[in-house]
C-alpha cells in the first residue's frame, strides 16, 4: 500500500470497487505517493497535508473468514501484510502485530442488538495504548532490519506520555521528547527517563498545553530540524498510529457474525475522529459495516436535508494552513473519503445533535440498565444512537457502542452522574500517577532544541 497527503490527492476524481484509482489531467498522484516506512518516519508531509492510504485491498474474503478464534494480533497482522506487503513479509508484519498487542479488545454482548467494542483493556486503561504500541514496534522493526533511529517530538497533558512509556521500554531506537503542561507530568518511572538510561525525556514547560502546542508546532516548522533530529509524532497525526485503529472493526466483526445476521451499526465519539475515519478505511477494506453513529459537533453535521457534511469543505485544501503535528484532527482525512465516495458515505455518517441533558441520561441509563459505568464521551455516543435510533430500528439492526477509555479515567463524572465509584485497576493507577521533575522548567524552542541535541 502506499500513501499520500490529502492535498495531492484531490486529483483523484473517483475511486473504484476494488479500490484502484481514476486519474485526471496531468497530475499522477502515484508519482507523489511514499511508502510505509516514509509515511511513518517522515510523517508531516511538506505540503501541509495529511497522509492516507492511496488505495485499499478488497479484504471481504477474508474478513468473512475470521470467527471467534482468531486473535486480534492475528487480525492486526494480516491486516499490515495487506496493507504493505510490498515492504515488509507476512512473518514480519506477524512479529510486529504480536510484540504490539499482547492486550486485545473486549466484544461484550448485552442483548441480541446490543453490544459494546471495550479498547480500554490496556495497559493504562487508555484506547491510545493500541496505537502508540503499533507505531512503536513498526519503527523499532525498521530500525532493527535497516539501522536508523527516531525521536518522537510530541505534546501531552500526561495521557500520551504513559502510553509511551509503556510502549517505549525495552527499545534501541526510539525515544520521545515530551512536553508537559506545568504539573502535568504523570505515568512515567525514574527507569523511563533518558537520564536513567531509559527512552523518555519529559520536559516541564512554564505555561499550558497551547504553549507546549505551539512549541512543537514551531519545531516542526522548520525541516532541518525535522531531518537533523529524526524527529516524528506519536500522535494521530502520523498514520502508522491510526492505521492500527482499523483493526478494531474487523476483529468486533469476528464476533458478532455468529450472533447477528442483520446490520451493524457502530456508536462512538467523535474525538479527533480518528476511530471514525479508520473505521471509514476498514469499510474501504471491505468490512460489513451499515453506518456510523457519532455525536454532531460544529465541524461534522447534518446539513438540511438531514445528511452528514462537513461546513469547512468549501474551503479547499490548498487555502488552508498546514496540517498541526501537535494537537491533530483526522477531520481532513475525513474530508478526503467524502471527497472521493460522497454518494455512497452519506449514507455511511450519521451526526446526531447531543444535549448536555441526554448525555448525562444516557450514561444514567447504561448503568442503570446494563450495568455499565461510562464515561462522557462514551455517554453522549449512546445518547446518539438512542437519538437515531429509527435508523436502527428499522431493519433490527445491532449496536456496537465503542467504550474508548476505562471508566476509572472519568471517575469524577462517574461518581456525579450515577453515585458509583469505578474500580481503579493498578496498571491504569500507575499511569494516572504524578510525577515530579526535580529539573528546570523550559519556555523556549530554543530549550527544546537543546534538549534534543542531549539526546544524539
Amino acid at each position: 500500500m502506499r500513501f499520500i497527503s490529502t492535498r495531492s490527492s484531490r486529483a483523484v476524481c473517483g475511486t473504484c470497487a476494488a479500490g484502484g484509482s481514476r486519474l485526471t489531467g496531468d497530475v499522477n498522484p502515484l508519482e507523489q505517493s511514499v511508502n510505509f516506512e516514509h509515511a511513518v518516519l517522515d510523517c508531516m508531509p511538506r505540503d501541509g497535508g495529511l497522509y492516507v492510504p492511496f488505495e485499499s485491498p478488497d479484504l471481504r474474503r477474508w474478513i468473512l473468514y475470521t470467527n471467534e478464534n482468531t486473535s486480534f494480533a492475528s487480525i492486526a497482522g494480516t491486516l499490515t501484510s495487506a496493507c504493505i506487503n510490498d515492504e515488509f513479509s507476512p512473518i514480519i508484519c506477524e512479529t510486529i502485530a504480536t510484540r504490539a498487542f499482547p492486550f486485545t479488545p473486549k466484544l461484550t454482548k448485552y442483548t441480541d442488538r446490543f453490544f459494546t467494542l471495550e479498547l480500554c483493556n490496556t495497559p493504562t486503561g487508555s484506547h491510545k495504548d493500541f496505537g502508540v504500541s503499533y507505531l512503536v514496534n513498526c519503527l523499532e522493526t525498521i530500525f532493527n532490519l535497516k539501522g536508523g533511529n527516531a525521536v518522537f517530538l510530541d505534546a501531552t497533558n500526561g495521557e500520551l506520555g504513559a502510553s509511551l512509556a509503556v510502549a517505549l521500554r525495552g527499545k534501541k531506537h526510539v525515544k520521545a521528547v515530551l512536553l508537559y503542561p506545568q504539573g502535568k507530568v504523570r505515568g512515567l518511572s525514574d527507569a523511563d527517563f533518558s537520564w536513567n538510561g531509559g527512552n523518555i525525556l519529559p520536559l516541564e514547560v512554564a505555561g499550558t498545553e497551547s504553549d507546549c502546542h505551539r512549541i512543537v508546532r514551531n519545531i516542526f516548522a522548520q525541516r532541518s530540524l525535522v531531518e537533523r533530529f529524526k524527529l516524528t509524532v506519536a500522535n494521530t497525526a502520523n498514520i502508522g498510529r491510526l492505521m492500527p485503529q482499523m483493526f478494531f472493526y474487523p476483529y468486533a466483526f469476528s464476533r458478532l457474525k455468529s450472533h447477528i445476521h442483520n446490520d451493524i451499526y457502530y456508536a462512538m465519539a467523535g474525538g479527533n475522529y480518528s476511530n471514525l475515519v479508520a473505521g471509514m478505511y476498514s469499510w474501504k477494506l471491505s468490512l460489513p459495516v451499515n453506518g456510523f453513529i457519532c455525536p454532531a459537533t460544529e465541524n461534522l453535521t447534518v446539513d438540511a436535508l438531514g445528511q452528514c457534511t462537513v461546513p469547512d469543505s468549501m474551503v479547499p485544501f490548498g487555502e488552508r494552513e498546514s496540517a498541526d503535528p501537535a494537537s491533530p484532527s483526522s477531520l481532513e482525512r475525513l474530508e478526503d473519503v467524502f471527497h472521493n465516495n460522497s454518494l455512497m458515505l452519506k449514507n455511511l455518517i450519521f451526526p446526531v445533535p447531543v444535549q448536555n441533558e441526554e448525555t448525562d441520561a444516557a450514561c444514567k441509563k447504561l448503568f442503570m440498565k446494563y450495568g455499565i459505568l461510562a464515561d462522557k464521551h462514551t455517554s453522549q455516543a449512546y445518547a446518539a444512537a438512542m437519538n437515531n435510533s429509527a435508523l436502527t430500528a428499522e431493519d433490527e439492526a445491532a449496536v456496537v457502542l465503542v467504550v474508548r477509555d476505562h471508566p476509572a479515567l472519568s471517575a469524577d463524572y462517574i461518581r456525579h452522574t450515577t453515585g458509583e465509584v469505578p474500580v481503579l485497576p493498578e496498571s491504569v493507577a500507575s499511569a494516572l500517577e504524578p510525577t515530579e521533575l526535580v529539573r528546570p522548567k523550559i519556555t523556549t524552542e530554543a530549550d527544546v532544541i537543546a534538549a534534543l541535541e542531549s539526546l544524539q
